[in-house]
């Protein structure tokens, strides 16, 4: 069964919000669903705070339709379907972090248990801890934790990595395939294009207050007609930058990392000036060369 035959958790229709003379959004479908991670992407300005201010009932639309399980987004029993884990978040620092889980657990009626909210968000040892003295690092993971407490069956995770080491990172990515698995909708937004590419099953992209782009990562990417050509090669990156259809070169871990407009033109000339060319690889360009094409095409 595709997602679109499936009712919404989250939605917004035709929603348009302004602030004085600017238009925020203009006119915006959006729909999460269970069992699916939702990337929300664009650049600073694109619109995105203010989809999810919408969605949680923070902000009111001018225009458009926004429900939450079926309900106006400020109704309490919607709200309790929700776990949030902003960007700045406020949380008291003299508080220990098991006394920070075990407050907010009980604001909800069927809490998920300390000892998954710490397996989920890996805080092992750090219960005892005071969330003032915590690093940055650590504290988004706790707020993380905080935001499972209620078992949401819709979570907001705004730049949920910032901060974090590559373990931590990969860590919180394995929980939310698991909060996935378990049916919950997720949005996600991040400035890591590639977190995006590695986690989401739909992702949407915003410019300028609309809808510039949304499908699966492979037809976002399936947008642009780049591709990205790797090899082992003698030539200087600098040099191959300057040639027709090339976009960029670069040396990367020991090889060279191109992309161009035309993939068969570079490959010819590049086996053409060495001999010796190994490990050639040609593949489609990725997300975030199709978010770049995307947005500026859109402004």
């Amino acid at each position: 069964m595709s997602s679109s035959s499936i009712p919404a958790l989250a939605e917004l229709r035709g929603a348009s919000k302004r602030y004085g003379k600017q238009l925020a959004l203009d006119g915006v479908d959006l729909a999460l669903h269970g069992g699916e991670l939702l990337a929300l992407l664009g650049p600073n300005g694109a619109g995105k705070t203010t989809a999810i201010g919408l969605l949680l009932g923070l902000l009111q639309a001018d225009t458009g339709m926004v429900h939450l399980g079926g309900r106006p987004p400020q109704d309490l029993d919607a709200r309790r379907t929700v776990g949030l884990m902003l960007q700045s978040a406020g949380i008291p620092e003299t508080l220990k972090v098991g006394e920070l889980l075990d407050l907010t657990r009980s604001y909800y009626p069927a809490p998920r248990s300390v000892a998954d909210c710490v397996a989920l968000a890996g805080l092992d040892g750090l219960l005892e801890r005071r969330y003032g003295k915590l690093s940055g690092g650590q504290q988004r993971r706790v707020q993380f934790a905080l935001a499972l407490c209620g078992r949401p069956r819709v979570l907001f995770l705004d730049e949920p990595t910032t901060g974090l080491d590559i373990e931590a990172r990969q860590g919180l990515w394995k929980a939310m395939r698991e909060l996935v698995a378990e049916g919950c909708a997720v949005l996600l937004t991040t400035h890591y294009l590639e977190e995006a590419e590695s986690l989401a099953d739909r992702v949407v992209v915003l410019n300028n207050g609309r809808v510039v782009a949304r499908g699966s990562v492979q037809e976002i990417r399936a947008h642009v007609a780049q591709r990205r050509i790797r090899c082992v090669s003698s030539i200087d990156p600098e040099h191959i930058a300057n040639w027709p259809h090339v976009r960029s070169a670069r040396l990367e871990a020991g090889r060279i990392d191109i992309v161009a407009d035309l993939a068969e033109s570079v490959v010819r000339r590049l086996l053409a000036e060495d001999a010796g060319l190994s490990d050639l690889e040609v593949q489609r360009a990725g997300l975030a060369e199709a978010f770049i094409e995307l947005t500026r095409e859109a402004a």
